[in-house]
């Protein structure tokens, strides 16, 4: 029994040691990684395209693979493809590509064409799946282990119809965006071999190595720095050794690492300036100068550097020494790097469309979340600090909510009994509208609020904190809500419930105010299905004021006050099962002006009429709308 009962000991002392490091193995994070060697021949009469791409791919997954996914983005640009009858189906059509696809003739659709593709030298077995090419491996990778793919494929440039393409509404001859064969992205939920439908994008970090060789009196701007200037004039230096082919070729040979995506575009008519933001990156504009807006282009490039650094100093800094502004595309996309803008706009457009992709430089280009699943990590977190940044080049510091427009756009989605939760895959939305809202203005709301629920200074130091902990890495939700933990010392988990798995939605209002002899006791009541920690701000007739803070019990902490000059009193947290909560105010009834919820204004509740009081203003009870 004796020896029994230490063998038992020694696997229970044994098995406790253990236990941490199993759950820190469980829960490790890891991610891959793909080098590309890529040689493009591009013929401008024909719109097509040759490649060489040789690849070299580390599984760093505690998995064997045994097949590999890529995608093929240009073969969605043909009559009878997942995104023409995705466009034609759908309630509110993308104006930009509605049926046209449909209507593109052999000379003007897209398409990428592998013609060989060799494991580690010995040809594989592969599959062409509309924009999804299926590779099965002759050798499965190990964990830890590498392979090298080398591929050979044609490819054609479609007209312009949706992010990338030739001859662009303002006449941008190549806007080459989603344009080679792209390694899908594989993490701990597997493969990400989403067809192109025309939504988001995802793809595996890595390092680029590309020559483009073009008809020598193209200008080509886009991801990565240039390796060979002195060989290229356009604006990039002073052409020292220029090496044209005998058939008036030039070669582009760009290098550009710890990227996801690499993008290029050509115009012969390209103008490239440059400006360098101080402690920061150089910025090129390309444009063409014969459009009637040339003059905001030439205004751009102080307010583009001056948006780069309220960025850099509020959001973290950003890592590359390049960042390129280039007119293209079909209204603004971004990438690595750089971003497709179209450019025939007024001077608040153009800022506003530059801004906007440059911001997502953070969230997209460094960040990098998984847009196909949480677009409103990516798009939500780009408009919110596009509105700062806005509003900080524009002047207009003093505007107490930046942010009114994407509360309001939220609000209608919410009443109109059609949103759906932000869980909802970008490419699965009923509408176009639906996924706009959510992911743009919902997703902006969220951080917004936020700021309301941990104080926004807690709020923007999480944002610079996440930045710096998750910056090339493919951060969730998760990773992002444990940052906000951190930094605010709550728990708010029920916060991202409502918000992103759910519809739920707030209507507080101020049920009752009574009398209680010297005092008086008001009772706030959750006429809704999400929760909130309640502010409520009391104004007597001489126009004091004080602030009465409830907070949630399930935050397990309480932020800290955030307005000077306003007295700031704590009360109990509100179980949120309670449907009402009442408090006592140590005034008079006869001596309060108003009650007023949410004095910040920046809760977004459905049903506003509710939220104030007053001696003479009965609270307006909740109302469904799609009643």
């Amino acid at each position: 029994m004796k020896i029994l009962s230490s063998i038992r000991f020694s696997f229970i002392f044994i098995a406790l040691l253990l236990f941490p490091f199993l759950i820190s193995a469980q829960g490790a994070w890891w991610q891959q990684h793909v080098s590309y060697e890529m040689e493009i021949l591009m013929d401008v009469n024909t719109h097509r395209f040759t490649g060489k791409q040789k690849l070299t791919y580390h599984n760093n997954s505690p998995d064997t693979l045994d097949k590999v996914y890529y995608h093929l983005f240009l073969n969605a640009f043909q009559p009878g493809s997942a995104m023409d009858m995705r466009s034609r189906t759908i309630a509110d059509p993308d104006s930009r590509v509605g049926d046209r696809i449909s209507k593109l003739k052999d000379s003007e659709i897209g398409y990428q064409r592998v013609r060989t593709l060799k494991q580690d030298s010995r040809d594989t077995k592969f599959k062409t799946s509309g924009t999804i090419l299926e590779v099965v491996l002759n050798k499965p990778i190990p964990p830890g282990g590498k392979t090298k793919l080398e591929m050979e494929f044609d490819a054609q440039v479609p007209l312009q119809i949706r992010r990338n393409g030739r001859m662009s509404a303002e006449g941008i001859d190549y806007s080459m965006a989603q344009w080679y064969p792209k390694l899908a992205e594989y993490d701990w939920e597997g493969w990400h071999a989403y067809p192109y439908i025309g939504r988001e994008f995802h793809g595996v970090w890595g390092d680029f190595d590309v020559k483009i060789t073009i008809d020598a009196k193209y200008t080509v701007a886009g991801t990565g720095y240039l390796q060979n200037p002195q060989e290229i004039g356009h604006g990039y230096g002073t052409v020292n050794d220029r090496k044209k082919r005998k058939d008036n070729l030039l070669t582009w040979h760009f290098v550009a690492k710890d990227v996801h995506d690499f993008m290029w575009a050509a115009d012969p008519d390209y103008v490239h300036t440059t400006i360098q933001v101080p402690d920061g990156p150089l910025l090129r504009f390309f444009y063409d100068p014969k459009s009637a807006t040339v003059d905001n282009w030439k205004k751009l490039p102080e307010m583009t550097s001056k948006a780069f650094q309220y960025m850099n100093k509020h959001f973290g800094k950003y890592p590359y020494d390049q960042y390129s502004v280039i007119q293209g595309g079909d209204g603004g996309m971004e990438y690595p790097m750089a971003t497709l803008i179209t450019g025939n706009r007024n001077m608040v457009s153009l800022l506003g469309v530059t801004i906007h992709e440059l911001v997502h430089s953070w969230f997209q280009g460094v960040l990098a979340t998984n847009e196909g699943l949480h677009s409103w990590m990516d798009e939500g977190f780009t408009v919110f600090a596009t509105n700062l940044a806005m509003r900080h080049v524009l002047g207009t510091d003093s505007q107490e909510n930046p942010h009114e427009s994407a509360y309001q756009s939220y609000l209608n989605n919410a009443r109109s009994g059609k949103e759906e939760p932000l869980t909802t895959h970008s490419d699965r939305y009923h509408s176009n509208r639906s996924y706009g809202i959510n992911a743009y203005n919902k997703g902006c709301v969220i951080l917004s609020q936020l700021g309301y629920v941990i104080g926004d200074e807690t709020l923007m130091r999480g944002m610079r904190s996440y930045f710096e902990t998750w910056k090339f890495k493919h951060p969730t939700p998760t990773d992002f809500r444990r940052v906000m933990e951190k930094n605010s010392g709550m728990l708010l988990d029920w916060y991202f419930h409502d918000w992103v798995s759910t519809t739920n939605t707030l209507d507080y209002g101020i049920s009752s105010v009574n009398s209680a002899s010297d005092k008086t006791i008001v009772t706030v009541e959750n006429f809704g299905t999400a929760i909130m920690p309640m502010e409520v701000l009391i104004i007597t007739k001489d126009n004091r004021r004080e602030l009465h803070y409830i907070p949630l019990r399930v935050m397990r902490g309480i932020k800290q006050p955030e307005y000077t000059g306003l007295k700031w009193i704590n009360h109990e947290p509100w179980p949120w099962t309670y449907p009402s909560y009442s408090f006592e105010v140590s005034i008079p009834l006869e001596n309060i002006q108003s009650i007023v919820l949410d004095p910040s204004g920046r809760i977004v509740d459905i049903n506003p009429e509710n939220q104030v009081w007053s001696p003479d203003q009965k609270p307006v009870p909740f109302k469904d709308p799609t009643q």
